[in-house]
């Protein structure tokens, strides 16, 4: 692997710092990193100019074809739709000519309507939604500050996106909730018609592990596992799931480039609404302060960044993790898992995921399928953590 950082290319950019709902479970603002509430809620013009030409720097000085915009919060839409078409026309008028910008917007749906879609479609953002399944009684912790459900107003924003605008449609992200039917999560989200679906595991650690988490199961691989056997056998693409994909991917020998899995380099980089460059915010659910770099985009380039050792070690590979994960047979595929899922209070980030169990049931067995396809090889035992 080459020794120097590879540059960034996804740019997540806070455009609104707070957020119209209160999710029970949220590791941004009930965790342990508080460092929001000192910050403005919105990005004046003046940050997301300065921004624009922190990302323009970038793509030149390293002479990039294509980057992500990733516009996020809180709930990017409290910004406005016009702000994000604004901000993102500035990105594309001040990138190197040959450098495409992909742009999207994160949100929890609950502002959509036909009127930002349309702005937002005008403006080439596609739009990604967070929800916990297809049903309400999967949303039931997502609520407003009032303890109102966000389902009826987000399911609405959810189809209004997949029969008016599917060419804006980015996907559906769902965090994996073993409390949950994993199937019936599943067949409740193709209700929804999404183009991609995100499936993620909770941010939890060796320290605080996430919810329903036993060191002696597989909860976690278990759903994961029947939902992509679901997937699998359906007989047709029914939509993409990236986390699969990037496991067949991976199993095959091919690059896959996803922080959950595999070994290539982090390319992901955050701007606050104050300016403030920071490592991604998934660091904030292990402690205060985790994602912190001391750099902003008034006085330091992104480059700049890329020197912080934090990232440097996002960066490094196989040489940033624990013995027992470098001796692993699925460490290619795995990768050591997530960063933030390594992390143990008073020990770092220098351990093994603590979904290690999880994941290798779950590579394994999409392994094994594979191998009944005649794809790949099961991989050996050898050398299990």
């Amino acid at each position: 692997m080459s020794e120097q950082p590879t540059p960034f290319r996804q740019f997540i950019v806070k455009v609104h710092g707070r957020c119209n709902l209160a999710c029970t479970y949220c590791y941004l603002y009930e965790g342990p990193d508080d460092t929001w509430r000192d910050r403005p809620a919105a990005a004046l013009p003046s940050v997301l100019d300065r921004t624009a030409d922190r990302i323009a720097e970038h793509a030149r000085a390293h002479g990039l074809k294509a980057l992500s915009v990733i516009l996020h919060g809180g709930e990017p839409l409290l910004a406005g739709a016009d702000t994000l078409g604004r901000f993102t026309a500035g990105v594309r008028d001040r990138v190197p000519a040959g450098c495409a910008v992909r742009a999207v917007v994160q949100t929890n749906a609950t502002l959509l309507t036909a009127q930002n879609l349309a702005t937002l479609a005008r403006h080439r953002i596609g739009v990604g939604i967070s929800l916990d399944g297809g049903l309400a009684a999967h949303n039931s912790r997502r609520v407003d500050h009032a303890g109102r459900p966000s389902w009826p107003a987000a399911s609405r924003g959810a189809r209004l996106v997949a029969d008016r605008f599917p060419q804006s449609y980015a996907g559906v992200l769902t965090v994996v909730d073993v409390a949950r039917d994993p199937v019936e999560t599943y067949e409740s989200l193709l209700t929804l018609h999404p183009p991609a679906l995100d499936l993620l595991l909770p941010h939890g650690n060796w320290s605080a592990p996430p919810p329903g988490w036993d060191a002696t199961g597989t909860a976690y691989g278990d759903w994961l596992c029947a939902v992509f056997d679901r997937w699998w056998q359906a007989g047709r693409r029914e939509t993409r799931v990236r986390l699969f994909e990037e496991c067949i991917a991976l199993l095959l020998g091919l690059p896959a480039v996803t922080e959950a899995l595999g070994l290539e380099p982090f390319d992901a980089v955050v701007v606050e609404t104050d300016g403030t460059i920071e490592q991604v915010d998934g660091l904030k659910s292990a402690y205060a302060g985790a994602a912190r770099t001391g750099l902003d985009v008034f006085g330091n380039s992104f480059d700049e960044a890329l020197r912080h050792p934090g990232v440097a070690a996002r960066q490094a590979g196989a040489r940033a993790l624990a013995d027992r994960c470098r001796a692993c047979p699925l460490l290619t595929v795995c990768g050591g898992g997530h960063y933030v899922h390594r992390y143990r209070a008073g020990h770092g980030f220098r351990n093994p995921s603590v979904y290690c169990a999880d994941l290798q049931r779950f590579i394994r067995h999409v392994a094994a399928r594979l191998a009944a396809a005649d794809a790949v090889p099961v991989p050996s035992e050898r050398g299990t953590p």
